[in-house]
């Protein structure tokens, strides 16, 4: 384990957004809001997080309608009243323990299962109604659908700020619905909505962006998720050079997004040849904004391999400390390591190694 830490609690501010470290809590979906309302356990799980000194806390993505949102058990939303007063808790609770935090707002698309929602009858939604590369499952989604799906996405982050949230994360990672638009491999549409350039196949997300900025004002911190893996193919590059990863971002940076959140499944591989720089590095240099990475940090093995049993140890931050010195990226989120332990920051700070616990899927089961 690394000796001198103290690059991670340098303080960060970007506009409104003033935390006390550089530790992002990821998101994560836990799936313990019964009727998709955050209860009083989930207030306490993210204030414990609060409490142990997590400088932004990120929630589980947090569903933007009540029908083709979401088709996984008990995960949020932002939508009901009932919701939003639990949301309401979670934030009372975090801003009282010194907490900072942001809502991801979170639409599955294609991965959402019809057969296991409420609405088995309403079809899901993607950019060209393929889930898989080369495989139609569905329709592609008409203008109105659009429409709707843009308009949910602003009230969504319209209605976090009301709540009292930090901030606002659209979730446009990992093949849900932002990101089928993103990939050209998912994205076949000839209209202005897809197509070979980049250009059209982020208009989706932009203007997602650009609404969502004239209704909550220039000082309300904006944040996108990315990644180029897919859920169905772990080697995916829709950005295949720097050049591309330039016109992907552009048109988000024009909107109005603030920082991004790039997701890689091991934060210390590179993203191109000839380069040390990771996802987050590449987009920081490019973009001009801040960057946070993501990927087995803290842990050895990764998050998708707990689910097939593997047991992650703790793992050196030596990498992690390197590449924040150099400024290659400026937040770092942590997840299974702050899903089973709020105090995993408090024992990095304080030396406290031989504290620091192996992670199992046994983790999974539980809100603590």
């Amino acid at each position: 384990m690394p000796g001198n830490v103290d690059v991670l609690f340098e303080p960060f501010e970007m506009g409104a957004l003033k935390l006390a470290n550089r530790i992002v809590m990821a998101p994560m979906t836990r799936s313990f809001s019964p009727g998709n309302v955050p209860g009083e356990d989930v207030a306490a799980y993210y204030r414990r997080r609060a409490e142990g000194g997590v400088g932004l806390i990120l929630t589980e993505g947090v569903s933007t309608n009540t029908t083709t949102a979401s088709g996984t058990p008990n995960v949020p939303n932002i939508v009901t009243d009932e919701a939003k007063a639990g949301w309401a808790r979670v934030v009372s609770g975090v801003k009282a323990a010194g907490g900072v935090i942001g809502v991801q707002l979170w639409h599955e698309g294609a991965f959402r299962n019809p057969a296991k929602t409420a609405h088995p009858d309403i079809p899901s939604w993607s950019a060209s109604g393929m889930k898989v590369p080369g495989k139609q499952v569905g329709a592609p989604m008409s203008d109105a659908e659009i429409e709707t799906a843009i308009t949910e996405f602003v009230d969504g982050a319209v209605a976090a700020k009301e709540i009292g949230f930090d901030c606002v994360e659209f979730h446009g990672a990992h093949s849900y619905l932002i990101d089928s638009f993103f990939w050209e491999e998912t994205n076949l549409r000839t209209d202005k909505w897809g197509g070979p350039n980049w250009s059209d196949r982020t208009a989706f997300a932009a203007e997602i962006i650009h609404r969502t900025r004239e209704r909550v004002g220039a000082d309300f911190p904006l944040l996108i998720r990315l990644s180029q893996w897919k859920q169905q193919d772990f080697s995916a590059r829709p950005a295949k050079s720097p050049d591309e990863l330039a016109q992907w971002l552009t048109p988000l940076v024009d909107a109005g997004i603030d920082i991004f959140h790039c997701s890689q499944r091991r934060f210390w591989e590179p993203e191109f040849e000839n380069s040390d720089l990771n996802f987050a590095g590449w987009t920081q240099k490019l973009s001009g904004k801040p960057a946070i990475s993501v990927g087995s940090v803290g842990l050895s093995g990764e998050f998708t391999a707990a689910y097939a049993g593997e047991v992650s140890q703790p793992a050196s931050l030596d990498e992690l400390i390197r590449r924040m010195e150099a400024r290659e990226f400026d937040l770092i989120a942590v997840g299974r390591a702050l899903l089973q332990d709020p105090d995993w920051l408090k024992k990095i700070r304080d030396g406290r190694n031989d504290e620091l616990a192996v992670f199992s899927k046994d983790a999974l089961a539980t809100l603590y």
